[in-house]
């Protein structure tokens, strides 16, 4: 089995597309194609299902995952070992959530941007559990975690926030400039937010069970806020997410003191070696929020 073909083969099983694939490799996508031709003439099996424009995996191809996942790996540690003193350079792929993407992580972007180029940074949008999993598999280097938990089953972890919160309205809506709000003041009125599988929306959400409340839900932060600046509703949301509206007006912050802490956490699978590259982004993520901290 050629190197390449399994770097193929464990692109399409990630993303389950020869088009996307071939994209992120910068392959045409007849030359996708034929590799995993090629791949599973050589092992004797079909690796994957064509089910008109959708493909899925086979047994044998679920089977092939893991081992690809390895061998890649250590690929790219034995590269990494005999170049510790290069250029820092290779693929990062990184599991995020938007409200991190957009206000904790633009300043780490840029500065690989432009001072490693060489470094290829993949973002992919995913929450909590998705991203462990990820992490866990392989599929992701690098996580961006906002949780309460500060320890997770198979993975390293780092706190490099505590993350505030902030209960946010209209200063239009009834509940502004009001003092001692209860839950069931908030369970009253009507709750904005992003969908289920976000920290602070579950969290919000498991607070005021008690009164079962419906949400509005939105299928982006900035949505979100866009409706509550609207006068649609309120919305507990990271703090940093909303600086700037509240600063201006746009939005006010609500007296209510939240009743649990999130923390932005960096993570990674544990037991493995990161490369150069990976370790150089962990520390500048880890000098960057300590920045915005102080």
């Amino acid at each position: 089995m050629e190197l390449r073909l399994l770097v193929t083969f464990e692109k399409v099983a990630t993303v389950l597309s020869f088009t996307r694939a071939a994209t992120e490799l910068r392959y045409a996508q007849s030359s996708v194609t034929s590799q995993i031709r090629a791949l599973e003439s050589s092992l004797g099996v079909e690796l994957f299902e064509r089910l008109g424009s959708r493909i899925r995996l086979t047994q044998a191809g679920e089977r092939l995952v893991p081992y690809a996942r390895r061998i890649i790996e250590l690929t790219e540690e034995a590269r990494a070992a005999v170049m510790e003193t290069e250029e820092p350079a290779g693929p990062i792929a990184i599991g995020t959530m938007e409200s991190l993407t957009s206000y904790r992580l633009p300043p780490l972007l840029e500065l690989f941007h432009h001072r490693y180029p060489e470094v290829r940074l993949t973002l992919r949008p995913t929450l909590g559990d998705e991203t462990r999993q990820a992490l866990r598999q392989g599929t992701y280097d690098i996580g961006f975690l906002m949780e309460p938990e500060t320890e997770h089953a198979g993975l390293e972890s780092e706190v490099l926030a505590a993350e505030p919160l902030v209960l946010v309205a209209s200063p239009r809506h009834p509940l502004a400039g009001r003092t001692g709000l209860t839950p069931a003041d908030l369970a009253a009125a009507q709750l904005v937010g992003t969908e289920p599988g976000c920290p602070y929306r579950d969290l919000f959400e498991e607070a005021l069970s008690e009164w079962a409340p419906p949400f509005m839900e939105f299928g982006t932060l900035e949505a979100t806020k866009r409706g509550v600046a609207g006068g649609l509703g309120i919305a507990l949301v990271p703090r940093i997410t909303v600086a700037e509206e509240l600063s201006s007006g746009v939005l006010t912050e609500l007296d209510w003191k939240v009743p649990f802490t999130l923390f932005t956490q960096i993570a990674w699978r544990r037991g493995k070696r990161l490369p150069a590259h990976v370790r150089l982004f962990v520390e500048q993520a880890r000098r960057l929020v300590s920045e915005q901290r102080a």
